[in-house]
């Protein structure tokens, strides 16, 4: 006869069987360790990178022509001169769509004039806009207000974001006379405020 060393059947059951508790919990700390590091990793890339959106100032904005044909028609041909800033030194902006010039790519703390015209003939406008141009008039300013969308792509090393809409608003503010006028100047620069 052999000699039992083990003292009750319950002993032979815990040290033979896997213990999930304490599996489950070692599972449960390696995932949420892992998903950590991976968090940790994509902030502290995001931070060094810090992607900051494009800075817009309306470097210079010129009306050749406006004038209304009748209560309701314009005609118009203004010349806008934007300087687009892009202050990141790490990340560098493809703009896919902008106004209506063809794409172009933004370097690392490059500066860009973008030059544009917006010609009008024969443009429906509501009613009320020949009372407001009349108003200017009398106010001796005529207020224009720029909204320019389009979109965007950002480069880090090899690495291309998806696109990104972008819109920006300026306003001028310059001197006005009689309509038809003569060619109205805006050439103080003002900055633009941009929204992605």
């Amino acid at each position: 006869m052999s000699k039992i060393t083990e003292t009750s059947p319950k002993h032979c059951a815990d040290k033979k069987s896997i213990n999930f508790h304490k599996f489950n919990k070692k599972l449960w700390f390696y995932f949420s360790t892992l998903f950590l590091s991976i968090l940790s990793f994509i902030f502290l890339v995001w931070l060094i990178l810090h992607p900051t959106k494009p800075q817009f100032s309306l470097k210079e904005a010129d009306v050749n022509q406006l004038n209304l044909s009748s209560p309701s028609l314009l005609n118009s041909s203004i010349q806008l001169t934007l300087l687009s800033n892009k202050p990141n030194r790490k990340v560098g902006i493809y703009y896919d769509e902008f106004l209506s010039i063809s794409p172009f790519y933004q370097g690392h703390e490059e500066t860009n004039l973008v030059s544009v015209s917006l010609v009008g003939n024969q443009l429906p406008v509501a009613p009320s806009f020949a009372y407001e141009i009349q108003r200017d008039q009398r106010v001796g300013q005529l207020i224009l207000s720029f909204k320019e969308m389009g979109r965007l792509r950002w480069k880090v090393g090899t690495w291309v974001s998806g696109r990104y809409r972008f819109v920006v608003n300026c306003i001028a503010t310059m001197p006005f006379g009689s309509i038809p006028s003569p060619p109205l100047s805006f050439k103080q620069g003002s900055q633009c405020s941009t929204t992605i």
